[in-house]
């Protein structure tokens, strides 16, 4: 009797987890193809959010399988696009300060230790990253006749570590060889079209008139607790969600053109964003809105319409990448292939947010099923610390005026803008999913705090966290030498004070 194609793609999925030195031999090899988003948490209909709709999105979670617990290992692009592409936690490549190695100063891969691309051109593969659509940008745009080599560049990748850009045979999955399997990587703003300004959000609102036929309503928009319902941030807000509304359609394009090209049941498709929405309690930190991202897998194998609730990283689409394509998983890596049939479920997921841009950090956290437990390296400084890349948005200008204006709530006063921090903060993640009530000084929850502490040392040790210590002076400066360059002065300004801070044991 001869078995279909996909009986051998699944038998692929539910073995290939093994870190054996040689892969066998593969006839059939299905592509694998990921989304990869900008600035976007989990607001998508299947994930609960009812402003929207998101039917192409929806389509992958009743076709495939959604995880209800993703989390990134990094809240910010640079660093978790770089453990994402090795597999690796950032903080044990040494890429955790976002945007490092950018200076005189470069970083290395360990030894061992290899970019996913690599792996697959190695195996075969036809390695690609862009838009995933002729003619179109990552914005889903087709662009104007000045940027028109930007539809056929490389898409981001945005990594913090030295790479050949060889191991990317091009832009599109279209000049392979006949027969030949792809690893794509489609690449788009997200949450970045909505801009930093009222006239950027305005604008987007137009582009969603004349596709939608109608923009998200400011007042239909639920913010969370901690930020105030006021004009700009409803209306960034809206914008944001119209963003998430054009991530969908361009999921949806790309779906209709791997059906087109006969190419989708022979595709692991797996769409998942770098980080949650760019906002005060949101990208840069470990909180649910920082962290917390949507991923859904569809394909050869792939059970349809299943829901899983255990916790899992944004890593693992490496080990489950290499698994469907047959190709061993390095020994060093630390990625889980979650789709095989032998995994285990982690008790505990990591996060690590170190330096970003100029601004000097060092945040860690584990979190189970039920807490999360964040430690603050810099508990003297504020929550929002001056950032320029921050300060420039039209949403934090606002925060800081009502702050001065004294209009905000009592909790968004403590949560946004108390001068210091705690140490350590304990949080029921799960009854109080927008991280409000801090238990880290409750005694009823004191046995808890250590465990997730002992537990979080663990983790830093066993990783080799290269982040436990401030990062060199030389370094920082190679670094800040890019951003000084650009004549901003309010990087000028912030980078003296963080070097008088360090000096200050702040």
């Amino acid at each position: 009797m001869r078995l279909p194609v996909w009986f051998f793609f699944a038998l692929v999925l539910c073995t290939a987890s093994t870190r054996a030195e040689d892969a066998p031999a593969k006839t059939h090899r299905p592509n694998i193809l990921w989304f990869i988003v900008d600035d976007m948490s989990a607001n998508f209909a299947c994930y609960g959010e009812k402003t929207v709709a998101t039917p192409h999105v929806d389509r992958l979670a009743r076709e495939g399988t959604k995880f209800d617990n993703a989390f990134v290992t990094a809240p910010v692009c640079s660093p978790c696009r770089s453990a994402l592409i090795t597999g690796m936690y950032q903080t044990t490549i040494g890429a955790h300060h976002h945007r490092s190695g950018r200076g005189v100063e470069k970083i290395n891969l360990p030894t061992g230790v290899q970019p996913l691309p690599v792996l697959f051109q190695q195996a075969g593969y036809y390695t690609c990253i862009g838009s995933g659509l002729a003619n179109v940008n990552r914005s889903g745009e087709a662009p104007k006749k000045k940027q028109a080599a930007a539809a056929t560049a490389l898409g981001k990748t945005d990594y913090n570590f030295e790479y050949d850009e060889k191991m990317y045979n091009s832009a599109d999955w279209s000049g392979r060889k006949e027969g030949q399997p792809f690893f794509m990587q489609v690449q788009l703003a997200g949450g970045k079209l909505r801009g930093n300004n009222s006239a950027s959000c305005q604008k987007l609102a137009e582009r969603a008139k004349t596709e939608f036929g109608a923009a998200t309503d400011p007042e239909k928009v639920t913010l969370p607790v901690y930020y105030p319902r006021d004009p700009v941030l409803l209306e960034d807000w809206a914008a944001y969600l119209d963003a998430v509304r054009f991530t969908d359609d361009h999921v949806g394009k790309v779906l209709a053109r791997l059906e087109k090209e006969g190419l989708l049941e022979q595709t692991l498709v797996i769409f998942m964003t770098d980080h949650g929405v760019s906002h005060a309690r949101g990208k840069q930190f470990l909180y649910n809105e920082g962290t917390h991202v949507p991923l859904v897998i569809r394909g050869p194998g792939v059970a349809a319409g299943k829901v899983r609730g255990d916790l899992v990283q944004h890593i693992d689409l490496a080990a489950i990448s290499l698994a469907a394509a047959g190709i061993a998983i390095p020994a060093k890596m630390q990625a889980k292939n979650i789709l095989a049939a032998d995994y285990q479920p982690r008790d505990a997921v990591f996060a690590a947010r170190d330096r970003c841009d100029e601004t000097v950090e060092r945040l860690r956290s584990v979190r189970t099923e039920r807490f999360l437990y964040i430690r603050n390296g810099y508990p003297q400084r504020p929550h929002l610390q001056p950032n320029a890349y921050k300060e420039g948005k039209a949403i934090l200008q606002r925060l800081r005026a009502m702050h001065e204006e004294k209009s905000l709530t009592e909790l968004q006063e403590k949560l946004l803008f108390s001068p210091t921090r705690p140490a350590e903060e304990l949080y029921d993640w799960q009854a109080d999913p927008q991280q409000v009530h801090n238990l880290a000084s409750d005694p009823n929850h004191a046995g808890m705090l250590e465990k997730l502490r002992a537990r979080l040392d663990r983790w830093i040790e066993e990783t080799g966290d290269q982040g436990q210590r401030p990062e060199a002076e030389s370094r920082y400066d190679s670094d800040m030498a890019e951003y000084l360059g650009k004549g901003n002065p309010v990087v000028e300004k912030n980078i003296a004070l963080m070097k008088q801070w360090a000096k200050e044991g702040k």
